[in-house]
C-alpha cells in the first residue's frame, strides 16, 4: 500500500496546502463515504453539499471552496485533474513478470524485448515486434507483422489484426478488436460481393480503447488513432475513419467508414456519424446525436429529443410528423397575404 503526506504530494504536483502538511493518505474516496486514510475531491458543485460533513483525512479542493472544507486540504485550480494524478499515485498498475508463458504461442522472427511479457494462451504469429515493457495479456491474438510499441499493453483477450502499428504506452481493454475487416461490399446484382479490406490500422501514441470496441482495417489506405485519443467501452470506427488527437470518445458510439474527426474533440454517448464526413477541431457533440453533416467549425452540437412526459412526447411526436404539411400550408398563406414582401421591405 501507498502511503504519501499532503506536504510530499503538493510538492510533487505544485499545488498548495491547507491545513496540516503532515496528514497521511493511502487511498482515495468519494466525500459521502471516505474514511480516515482516505483523500476526496470536489469537482462539480452538485456535491458540495457533502463536504462540510465528509469523513475524507483530506480533499483536493478549489480555492472557491476552500474554507468550507473542514478537514486539511490540497487547493488545485483542476480538482479533478489532481485527483486523477494522486489516484494514479496511490494506485499503481499491476507489476507483471517479463517472458513468455509455457501455453502461449510465439511464430516465427518475433522481435521480443527482454522487458516485454507474452501472458497464459496468448497467440503471437510470425514477424510481430514487441517493444520494452509490452504485455500480451491472457487469450490475446496479436496478427503477422504487427508492431507493439513500448510501454503497450493488451490486458486479455484482445485481437490485434496483422500488419496493425500500435503506438507507445497505448492501453487495450479485454475483447477489443483492432484490425478487423471493414464492412466493404459491392452489389452485383441481387447478391453482394466483398470487396478486400488492404489497408491496416495505425494507433498513436498514449491511446485508450476500451472494452469490446472495434476499430476496422482501411479499405485501401489505413484507419487511424491519433495520439491521445481516448476511446469508451463497444464503439465501432469504420474502415478509413481518421480520429485525430485527444479526442475523447464515449460509449456505443459508431463512426461509420471514411469520417475524420478532428483533434480535441469530445463526443458523448451513443453518437453515431453517417460516412465521409468532415468534423472540425475542438467540436463538442452530446449525446443520442445523429451526425449527417460535415460540421466545420468548433462549438457544441446537438441532436435527439430529451426525455419527457410519455403522453406528452407521443403528442409532440404526431405534431413532428404534421410539420412538412404545416410548412407548406405556411408559405401559401404568405405568399397569398404577401407577409414576405412586406418582411423585406422591413
Amino acid at each position: 500500500m501507498m502511503t504519501f503526506t499532503l506536504g510530499e504530494l503538493a510538492v510533487r504536483f505544485g499545488c498548495s496546502v491547507r491545513g496540516e502538511p503532515d496528514t497521511t493518505v493511502e487511498r482515495v474516496g468519494t466525500l459521502r463515504t471516505a474514511t480516515d486514510g482516505a483523500i476526496s475531491f470536489l469537482a462539480n458543485p452538485r456535491y458540495r453539499k457533502y463536504l462540510a460533513t465528509t469523513g475524507a483525512a483530506a480533499v483536493i479542493v478549489s480555492a472557491e471552496y476552500v474554507e468550507e472544507c473542514p478537514v486539511p486540504a490540497l487547493i488545485s485550480e483542476d480538482p479533478y485533474a489532481l485527483y486523477a494524478r494522486v489516484a494514479a499515485l496511490l494506485y499503481p498498475p499491476p507489476r507483471f513478470d517479463p517472458g513468455t508463458h509455457a501455453s502461449a504461442v510465439v511464430g516465427d522472427n518475433v522481435q521480443q524485448a527482454d522487458s516485454a511479457a507474452i501472458g497464459p494462451g496468448a497467440v503471437v504469429e510470425k514477424g510481430c515486434v514487441l517493444g520494452e515493457n509490452v504485455y500480451v495479456g491472457p487469450g490475446c491474438v496479436v496478427g503477422a507483422n504487427s508492431h507493439l510499441g513500448d510501454g503497450t499493453w493488451l490486458i486479455a483477450n484482445v485481437s490485434v489484426g496483422r500488419d496493425v502499428s500500435i503506438g507507445e504506452r497505448v492501453l487495450i481493454h479485454p475483447g477489443a478488436v483492432i484490425g478487423s475487416d471493414g464492412f466493404g461490399f459491392a452489389r452485383d446484382g441481387t447478391s453482394w460481393l466483398k470487396v478486400p479490406q488492404v489497408g491496416s490500422v495505425v494507433v498513436g501514441n498514449d491511446v485508450e480503447i476500451g472494452a469490446c470496441t472495434s476499430i476496422d482495417r482501411g479499405a485501401i489506405d489505413d484507419t487511424v488513432i491519433e495520439d491521445g485519443v481516448k476511446l469508451d467501452n463497444q464503439i465501432q470506427v469504420g474502415h478509413n475513419v481518421r480520429v485525430g488527437a485527444h479526442t475523447i470518445i464515449a460509449a456505443c458510439s459508431g463512426i461509420s467508414g471514411s469520417t475524420r474527426i478532428g483533434a480535441r474533440c469530445m463526443i458523448a454517448g451513443m453518437v453515431g456519424f453517417v460516412g465521409h464526413l468532415e468534423i472540425a477541431d475542438d467540436v463538442t457533440v452530446t449525446g443520442l446525436t445523429m451526425v449527417n453533416r460535415s460540421i466545420d467549425s468548433a462549438g457544441v452540437y446537438s441532436g435527439g429529443l430529451a426525455v419527457d412526459n410519455a403522453v406528452r412526447w407521443r403528442k409532440n411526436s404526431a405534431r413532428f410528423r404534421q410539420l412538412d404539411d404545416l410548412a407548406r400550408r405556411l408559405n401559401k398563406i404568405e405568399q397569398a397575404t404577401n407577409i414576405r414582401d412586406r418582411k423585406r421591405k422591413k
